[in-house]
């Protein structure tokens, strides 16, 4: 994402072509090192800033020391031991194991693999340990080796082991989210008889770039960066980087530039020789972060800089690479890590947040069937949230056995905001200056404490635009056949022929059961229905007319609050009649409003991921505006936290806003509330098959509520929390960040039910109450326009009469006695609509 911070920049032609995002030239870069390092460092973090921000990332890691022995001897290195310095030749199995899972508890999100190169080429202890163990070489060891960590923990590994030719890439590709090596130095003369890379095979430069051009070539995500200080020039330095900068531009797989320092240690051949200055250091990383794009990620090792890390920040770092709480950095064991809270409270000493990333970065995240395995894609998505960064908990939405993490995200608002362009984009709002796609994904980007910041502004704007009253509406839900045709990735309610039986029957209600359900709940004091369900093969736009009908003739006062937009497109499609129509003959048949659901994201991009054979974005708008000028009013939602980006979030809250103000223009229907829906995993056939990630994370949830609140006002003024979804402890911080109402009690919920949400089918009436008056706000229950109910029905709602025990008919298709269609069967195939 790129933020605009308003720096004032010097006027150079050179800062023209940096703040351009364009890459210097080899003659521009030349002029750079005449220039002071006050210049270089002011400019490095101006072009930092204009991609990354006040975000400052880190992978919170394990490492893993498969093994220490290494055919080469570099003349700095303590890392590498001959054989009888070392327990056993290979870490085991259980070995590795028994550290995965210390870093997993630890909550670590990355297994660092490091080991010396190729050791079975110089040490028969190498060979003989590896034929004992089945193994052709130490690369075949690591990849069964990863691929058990990949297995048996949640962990990401990322693969160190040097050299590598094609072949070998390809068979560690499958187990890996990452991989890298250090080029160091692309200077030929390092491995010449007294340099530090003499009698080193694997550490020649062209031996190395040949590595890092075929990790270019299979399209692996790779780490690269140069360590300084062991005999290079500066002019070696800028030359590696631009070799660098020359693989990324034709491949673009390098994640990130290490700039290390080297580190002198006792008994190595470099034992006495000077380390780099700080000074010179910071000159390097300045001129990495200058001849990189600026969306490059450049990093420096926060433990070889101890007291110091401020200055890297200031010189165009943004990322610290990974920490971890557990190990010790073996390559640099005398440099321990720095505590992650340290580490944070030095990171926003520098006007930066300290930001959890995964071992892949968001942007080769965003597009995991380019970058990564089919082995490896399960795992990351489940670990990444919306931005491709690293989930900040396990809370999942419908899990009641995990409580969301209220006590991190719900704190006394701080006026000052973190990121500066946050405080920009709300002071523009303040000024009724409406918000942009790039204002919106900005917004969502907020971290710890702008996330609290945002959802007091939210709620603040909530009681002046809503007061102090939370609604709630009781209601039923009648899902009357869980049979359709339809196959929405992110369903696990649809029945179909093939998964007819998977998560309970298929089902088919008759319109006698529909009308005693609605008779049932009119009686426990509801004044809704609401009615949706597959589409059944054998429905029509007749057959929903013929169900508002039976309600109405049985129940006239009953609300009837039925049938999405595809239902509506499918029904009109069968009576070969136009949507008007059938809206005109449903609305005589008694429907009163339409919910706004199969929205899921209005962005053709991600429905055609997602439900590609569903209505698209146009089609679901057009049944809305149509609903509006017949003067039915429509809810409106959206399913997020699945494929989809804040992008897409952006954009469907803006198409949203578009609709309402274009139906508040003509004085018709309306949208009367927005309904974040957070998609629940467990039983999702896309989580299942490993292709989505695991719902919103609970900041993701908070920040949607929010965010709605104030990019939807003054237009949509009710902001509605699902309870099925995210249970009372989430719904009542939500009702603390933007949303005045709790939706319906339901009575029988049964869509989030089916996709494995655990927070049952009834939020009774009086439990409501109680949730809502513990927050010191007020409960009010309202019909579905948001009116008062009579005081008859509201006084049924508290009196608690058990539901007659419902059994779902098994469909009659399956004994071949369904009732015959009266119209066709429709399918839909999206079109590029031009509408986002």
């Amino acid at each position: 994402m790129k933020v605009d911070n308003k720096i004032n920049r010097p006027q150079n032609p050179l800062t023209a072509l940096l703040a351009n995002d364009q890459c210097l030239s080899e003659q521009a870069v030349s002029e750079l090192e005449r220039l002071p390092i006050e210049t270089l460092t002011q400019w490095a973090r101006q072009r930092r800033d204009l991609v990354h921000g006040t975000s400052i990332t880190y992978s919170k890691k394990v490492f893993i020391p498969l093994t220490q022995l290494c055919r080469d001897v570099c003349h700095y290195c303590t890392f590498a031991q001959p054989p009888k310095k070392v327990q056993q030749p290979y870490l085991s199995l259980d070995q590795v194991l028994e550290i995965a899972r210390v870093g997993e508890q630890a909550g670590c999100q990355e297994a660092l693999f490091t080991l010396g190169e190729k050791p079975e080429l110089r040490y028969p202890e190498a060979r003989e340990w590896l034929d004992q163990h089945g193994y052709t070489t130490t690369l075949d060891y690591l990849a069964d080796a990863a691929q058990t960590v990949l297995t048996e923990t949640s962990l990401l590994p990322h693969l160190n082991p040097g050299c590598m030719t094609p072949d070998e890439l390809a068979t560690l590709r499958p187990v890996s989210a990452s991989m890298g090596i250090m080029l160091e130095s692309a200077s030929e003369r390092l491995c010449e008889k007294g340099g530090p890379h003499y009698g080193s095979p694997d550490k020649h430069p062209q031996v190395r770039l040949a590595t890092l051009q075929a990790a270019g070539e299979q399209r692996i995500p790779f780490t690269s960066g140069l360590l300084i200080g062991i005999g290079e020039t500066r002019a070696e330095r800028i030359d590696t980087l631009i070799k660098l900068r020359q693989l990324h531009e034709q491949y673009g797989h390098l994640q990130e530039i290490i700039i290390q320092n080297f580190k002198a240690k006792p008994y190595t051949g470099m034992a006495l020789a000077p380390e780099p200055s700080h000074e010179d250091l910071l000159w390097t990383i300045a001129m990495a972060r200058l001849i990189f794009p600026p969306e490059m990620n450049i990093q420096a090792p926060p433990n070889l800089s101890p007291g110091k890390l401020k200055s890297l920040i200031e010189a165009g770092i943004n990322d610290w690479g990974g920490v971890s709480p557990v190990t010790p950095d073996h390559v640099n064991p005398e440099a321990p890590w720095p505590h992650l809270e340290q580490l944070r409270i030095q990171t926003e000493t520098a006007g930066k947040q300290l930001i959890q990333r995964l071992t892949a970065y968001p942007s080769y995240v965003h597009h995991p069937q380019h970058w990564f395995d089919k082995n490896i894609q399960p795992t990351l998505l489940k670990a990444s949230d919306a931005e491709g960064l690293a989930r900040d908990t396990a809370w999942t939405p419908g899990n009641p056995g995990i409580k969301p993490p209220i006590g991190q995200q719900t704190h006394p608002v701080d006026a000052r905001f973190a990121n500066p362009a946050i405080a920009d984009i709300l002071s523009r709002l303040e000024s009724h200056q409406p918000l942009g796609e790039q204002d919106i994904v900005a917004l969502f980007s907020a971290r710890g404490s702008d996330v609290n910041t945002l959802c007091s502004i939210a709620d603040r704007l909530r009681d002046t635009q809503s007061g102090n009253t939370v609604h709630y509406v009781v209601n039923r839900n009648i899902n009357y056949t869980n049979i359709c045709y339809f196959h929405c990735q992110f369903c696990a309610f649809a029945k179909s022929k093939k998964n007819n039986t998977l998560r309970g029957q298929a089902y088919l209600l008759d319109t006698e059961e529909v009308v005693r359900r609605a008779e049932e709940a009119w009686q426990r004091g509801a004044t809704e229905v609401c009615l949706q369900g597959g589409i059944h093969p054998s429905y029509t736009g007749q057959t929903y007319i013929d169900i508002c009908q039976a309600i109405k003739t049985a129940i006239p006062e009953i609300h009837i609050h039925a049938f999405s937009p595809l239902e509506i497109w499918q029904g009109a499609k069968t009576l070969g009649v136009s949507i008007d129509e059938l809206l005109r003959r449903l609305k005589q048949a008694g429907l009163n409003t339409l919910p706004g659901t199969a929205a899921e994201i209005l962005d053709d991009e991600i429905r055609t991921i997602i439900c590609p054979d569903k209505i698209n974005t146009q089609q679901w708008l057009d049944v809305i505006a149509a609903a509006h000028q017949q003067g039915i009013n429509t809810t409106s939602t959206i399913m997020f936290g699945h494929v989809e980006h804040p992008v897409h979030w952006a954009r469907h809250l803006l198409t949203l806003r578009a609709l309402q103000m274009e139906s508040l223009a003509s004085r018709t229907g309306r949208i009367t509330e927005f309904v974040p829906l957070p998609y629940v995993p467990d039983e999702a056939p896309m989580f299942r098959r490993g292709r989505s990630r695991s719902g919103p994370t609970f900041r993701e949830v908070l920040l949607m509520h929010a965010i709605a609140r104030l990019v939807l006002h003054p237009y949509i003024t009710h902001i509605q929390t699902s309870w099925p979804k995210l249970g009372p402890d989430g719904v009542s911080a939500c009702l603390q960040a933007g949303a005045n109402d709790l939706g319906g009690t339901l009575m029988n919920e049964s869509i989030s039910r089916a996709a494995g949400a655990g927070f049952g089918q009834e939020f009774p009436p009086k439990a409501m109450q109680q949730l809502i008056t513990r927050l010191g706000r007020h409960p009010q229950q309202r019909n579905t326009l948001y009116e008062p109910v009579s005081a008859e029905q509201a006084n049924k709602a508290m009196t608690t009469v058990a539901l007659t025990p419902v059994t779902q008919e098994v469909d009659q298709a399956r004994n071949n006695t369904q009732p015959k269609a009266q119209g066709k069967r429709v399918r839909f195939q999206p079109k590029n609509t031009g509408v986002s």
